[in-house]
């Protein structure tokens, strides 16, 4: 399929590699902050440990992508002053401005020893903002025209969110070593593993199948190969993190299961960009929706059908509207007599007149 003067429809996007990376420690930062939050409330204080420092390094590096992506802090600041609902962006910047200083406070309270009261508050409420961490860059990229992800907008989100799970995970295993966790602490960040994994790859699988032509992307060139690599440290990394028992492999699964996150989220992007580049996969979809909301021929001719009356039915009507041949011919006849005995009568003397 070719446009016109054989241009693209859509302009590619400008956003750099910053992009992807945002992408991928907002999503490590929220689960990391639910994972320490759960660790908290259970008595598990090296994934605890692991889960706020990661939070706050996470968002940190989040917050100086989206800085450096805008080419100004002052845009940061200014995209504060207004409260758009509507807007991906202004609502990411204020999830990002509540949930980074709670993390912040939560993670100085746990390196530092001080008011544990106030970093449990902080650490809950930092884990209460995470979901919606995790999930808003995926409303923000399915806001775009870009074909490929504004086709996916229903699945995006789930993958996105079980993302975060799994590199949150990821993170947990390998801090779990670092800090020294019991062999029992790491549980939660097995089952984060899981968890997280089964809803990235159900949410892209169904992406897959569903999107049908401007799925394409997700399967070809730079950003199939992402995905296919990420899939594979995926499995690995949860065979690692569920059969393995050392720290050692523990560790080695985490950052096989941090890995696969970051390349699912430069493959999604790199999907995007591609597929601004070919106008079949703007111009199809559009021509699916088109013919999916107008009726075929068969309905309308139905529906015309169903509408106008039948020829027995108008027949019918027609004929109850006008006499029949006898009824008009018994009128003729009492016409007739009508006008004879008015002449009768008229000829009559006048004394013979009918008073």
């Amino acid at each position: 399929m070719r446009s016109y003067y054989g241009r693209q429809i859509l302009k590619t996007p400008v956003w750099r590699h910053d992009i992807p990376a945002y992408l991928f420690s907002g999503g490590l930062a929220a689960g990391s902050a639910l994972l320490a939050a759960g660790a908290d409330l259970t008595g598990r204080p090296a994934l605890r440990r692991s889960g706020r420092l990661t939070a706050l390094g996470a968002v940190g590096t989040s917050a100086y992508l989206l800085i450096h992506d805008l080419g100004r802090p002052a845009r940061f600041h200014h995209m504060l002053r207004v409260v758009k609902p509507t807007s991906p962006m202004s609502m990411g910047s204020w999830i990002l401005a509540a949930f980074g200083p709670a993390a912040a406070v939560a993670a100085a309270s746990e390196v530092t020893g001080v008011a544990a009261g106030l970093g449990r508050v902080a650490g809950l409420a930092a884990a209460g903002v995470a979901p919606a961490l995790a999930t808003y860059t995926a409303v923000l990229l399915a806001d775009t025209a870009v074909p490929s992800w504004h086709e996916a907008y229903p699945e995006l989100p789930f993958a996105f969110a079980g993302g975060a799970l799994a590199s949150a995970a990821g993170a947990g295993l390998l801090g779990a070593g670092v800090f020294g966790a019991a062999a029992g602490e790491v549980g939660p960040a097995r089952r984060f593993a899981l968890t997280g994994v089964a809803m990235e790859l159900a949410a892209l699988r169904r992406l897959h199948t569903r999107l049908g032509v401007a799925g394409e992307p997700y399967e070809t060139g730079s950003a199939g190969r992402l995905l296919r690599a990420s899939r594979a440290l995926t499995a690995t990394g949860v065979a690692g993190a569920v059969l393995g028992r050392s720290r050692m492999v523990s560790a080695l699964s985490g950052v096989a299961l941090l890995a696969a996150s970051a390349l699912t989220r430069f493959g999604i992007f790199a999907a995007g960009v591609s597929s601004t580049k070919d106008p079949r996969y703007t111009v199809v979809p559009q021509r699916e929706r088109l013919a999916a909301r107008s009726p075929s021929a068969d309905d309308e001719r139905e529906r015309l059908a169903a509408r106008s009356p039948s020829a027995d039915d108008e027949r019918e009507r027609l004929a109850a509207r006008s006499p029949s041949a006898d009824d008009e011919r018994d009128a003729i006849g009492a016409g007739r007599e009508q006008l004879a005995d008015d002449r009768i009568t008229r000829d009559l003397p006048g004394d013979q007149q009918p008073a």
